[in-house]
């Protein structure tokens, strides 16, 4: 079956006009994606389960003493790659705005359609932003607690007295939070609306980039609020032993896509 997006035909634009968007169209946005999710629930339940085994993944390797001091950045940097993980239910969430065929086998289609090349290429934006925050929290680490020795990371309960018992390991969270707050900033500015803008229409990943830079310029306090509402409720579901994130991040990915909506004129 052909996959339909919608086409500019005339030429590709290289600026789409945005709005002006408050709090209220962060409410909106969060009830819209509930009732997406109330809608399909059944359906992807188990699809919102993917992400939380990959974390969970991360947090049993992370586990070994060799690379503890990376277990906080590493579950951190994870939540850059929920725009592109949720890319699917952008396109659910689209397929059911237009009255289209919304069912789960079309959550893949982003990855077969037109939009694939440049959702591989902002993805890879994403994968260079996680690792130039993995190599910052290691260099963080190694000129703080690191200069305690190995045995700072002879075992957990060292490696957690070594962090939170000593000044070291005090610079270590003030420095690295600091760091991780400037990521954080870049890493929503590019990603708020990017991703479900390539979902939907055909632009290429600077285009889109570009545009959510934009949404976050001109909407500075509403974007950070949705920046604090997505980690709150990313913390809320990860509490139940992960379990919770089955539900947070279908929710995000349809709020995500109907927050664009009311940002980007389309």
């Amino acid at each position: 079956m052909a996959i339909t997006h919608p086409v500019d035909v005339t030429s590709p634009r290289d600026e789409f006009e945005i709005r002006k968007i408050g709090l209220e169209d962060l409410r909106i946005a969060l009830r819209q994606g509930w009732e997406d999710f109330q809608a399909k629930r059944g359906d992807l339940i188990f699809l919102g389960l993917i992400y939380p085994l990959v974390v969970l993944f991360a947090i049993l390797a992370a586990s070994q003493v060799s690379i503890l001091p990376l277990l906080f950045p590493l579950l951190t940097g994870a939540v850059l790659f929920s725009p592109p993980l949720a890319s699917g239910f952008y396109e659910l969430a689209r397929r059911r705005e237009q009255g289209l065929d919304s069912r789960w086998r079309h959550f893949l289609d982003v990855v077969r359609g037109p939009s694939a090349p440049s959702l591989f290429d902002l993805t890879s934006v994403t994968a260079m932003l996680f690792l130039g925050w993995i190599g910052a929290a290691w260099f963080t680490y190694q000129w703080t607690v690191g200069q305690l020795g190995s045995e700072a990371v002879s075992s957990i309960g060292a490696f957690l007295n070594a962090v939170f018992g000593t000044a070291e390991g005090w610079r270590m969270i003030i420095i690295g939070n600091l760091i991780g707050l400037c990521f954080a900033i870049v890493a929503l500015a590019i990603s708020v609306v990017s991703f479900p803008m390539i979902v939907d229409k055909k632009v290429n990943w600077g285009v889109a980039m570009r545009t959510s830079v934009r949404v976050a310029w001109n909407n500075p306090v509403t974007v950070a609020a949705w920046g604090l509402i997505v980690v709150a409720l990313l913390v809320l579901g990860a509490l139940p032993g992960l379990v919770g994130l089955a539900v947070v991040l279908p929710l995000l990915g349809y709020a995500t896509w109907h927050l664009y909506t009311r940002a980007v004129v389309r």
